[in-house]
């Protein structure tokens, strides 16, 4: 679930492997780029961990986030039927 804390969204995400990780970060990464609203990620091997903020509003959530937010979430929940 996302957690807002210090004005972001964030999320940590685990998979079966890092193949996985790498598959869902690409699919997000064209979302991204469709709505020009791009996270702040990290990944370890099965890992990603996102951080989303809208740094045009002075660094705060805004509707760009929740949006990015929810898109990623049918993205992971797809992803793991």
């Amino acid at each position: 679930m996302w957690k807002e804390t210090e004005n972001m969204l964030t999320r940590s995400l685990e998979f079966k492997d890092f193949r996985s990780a790498m598959a869902f970060m690409n699919k997000v990464a064209d979302v991204a780029e469709e709505l020009n609203h791009h996270p702040w990620w990290s990944n370890v091997y099965n890992k990603v961990e996102i951080e989303l903020t809208t740094h045009d509003a002075g660094n705060t959530v805004t509707d760009k986030d929740l949006e990015l937010a929810r898109r990623i979430d049918e993205i992971y929940d797809n992803m793991m039927v």
